[in-house]
């Protein structure tokens, strides 16, 4: 006999006992402990024409959690990006030349949009908080630690003495701890890394070894004013004749990287006179060499501050890049400046003549004195004027302290 409509047959199961309903057919039924739980849960009905068929909701056995979905995707691609650079470090230990993965478009906007300017600022702010006593040593000792400072050298050794991480970052030195060199033209401004040095060539900046960046994209248009150092170009002048003043001169940069545990100071790399700032707003993506070889055009996305003028052989310029958690970069004889501000204008800058009425020479600045400082660790690039016989005494990837010699004739 047929089974009445709506009703559903089942194979034999465990625990499930067989009735006869008619001669020659069986049909079977569940435990009652089985039914009961089934009539437990939540129900709904799909129609399916000849039959009805009952099911749980949908949302009960799935649910999305984009939380943990992106954590995995972020932690995923963080991984990735450490598997290749762990890679990129064993091939060249092979001596083998690793060519730059430069980041695409979407990654470059991607970074953009973490809000590292606020960061930056609330990092600032900590560093402005008073340590209680008690908890000054082990704080200190644990970044002295971890970044190696070498706190013989500090004017003030004892621990105890810096109330906050700001005043730790920014301690002076021992007079003697960096001696300035006097045998050659140009010293190094500060501690650090040396990242790239050399001829500028086709208007383009060695950024790391590889990766290049507009010379006028990082230092701005020139303006045709009398403020500045050097003359105003006609339009079919490239940039690089707008800034070599004198026949037979070339353009030289330098690139210092300064790691967290440097000192945070900065001084005259020469003799010279600073006659214009110019102050990019901009973003404080992470300045470190690995950064800089992904990202084209790293330095020119960040904010710095530039400083023009001119020495005894024609254009200098030494420009401060701001990076994460160095939102604060200051210049001792530049009260206006004012870098990290909440808002600002995509792609603006705004200009400061030192040259006045009242002053027509600017700012006179010695070798060796103190210019400006970082709230951490960050870059420092100089671009500068000299003749064709002028030479860096440097090495691609050396440690380097302030006072030592960069280059001479």
């Amino acid at each position: 006999m047929a089974a009445s409509r709506g009703r559903l047959r089942v194979r034999s199961l465990p625990g499930v006992m067989p009735w006869r309903s008619s001669p020659g057919h069986y049909e079977y039924t569940a435990m009652p402990h089985f039914l009961g739980s089934l009539q437990k849960l939540p129900l709904e009905t799909f129609s399916t024409g000849a039959r009805k068929i009952h099911t749980a909701p949908a949302r009960s056995l799935f649910l999305l959690r984009p939380v943990p979905i992106l954590l995995a995707t972020g932690g995923g691609y963080a991984g990735y990006r450490q598997y290749e650079k762990y890679r990129d470090q064993k091939l060249e230990k092979l001596g083998l030349e690793i060519p730059p993965k430069l980041a695409s478009h979407w990654e470059v906007a991607l970074y953009k949009s973490v809000p590292t300017r606020l960061l930056s600022r609330a990092w600032g702010r900590l560093n402005q908080v008073e340590l209680p006593s008690w908890l000054r040593r082990p704080v200190y000792s644990l970044y002295i630690w971890t970044f190696g400072v070498n706190m013989t050298e500090a004017a003030v050794e004892d621990l105890q003495h810096y109330r906050n991480l700001s005043e730790f970052f920014r301690r002076k030195l021992k007079p003697q701890a960096r001696p300035v060199c006097g045998l050659h033209s140009v010293i190094s401004p500060s501690d650090g890394k040396i990242l790239t040095f050399g001829q500028v060539k086709n208007c383009e900046v060695e950024q790391v070894k590889g990766v290049t960046y507009s010379l006028e994209s990082f230092l701005g248009p020139r303006a045709c004013t009398e403020d500045l150092p050097f003359p105003p170009a006609s339009s079919h002048d490239s940039f690089r004749n707008q800034l070599v003043t004198r026949e037979g001169n070339e353009l030289y940069h330098c690139v210092i990287y300064l790691a967290p545990g440097d000192y945070h100071c900065f001084h005259s790399p020469t003799d010279w006179t600073v006659s214009h700032r110019r102050h990019f707003p901009g973003s404080l993506m992470s300045v470190n060499p690995g950064m800089a070889r992904w990202i084209k055009e790293l330095f020119c996305h960040n904010e710095r501050v530039v400083l023009t003028g001119d020495w005894k052989h024609g254009f200098f310029s030494l420009t401060a890049v701001g990076a994460t958690n160095v939102g604060s970069i200051r210049i001792y004889f530049d009260r206006d400046l004012q870098t990290n501000s909440p808002r600002y204008s995509k792609g603006s800058y705004n200009d400061l003549s030192f040259v006045t009425h009242a002053n027509k020479e600017g700012v006179p600045m010695r070798k060796g004195e103190h210019l400006g400082e970082f709230n951490l660790g960050s870059t420092i690039v100089l671009i500068f004027e000299a003749p064709k016989d002028f030479n860096f005494r440097l090495k691609a990837g050396q440690k380097i302290r302030f006072g030592e010699a960069l280059g001479s004739l």
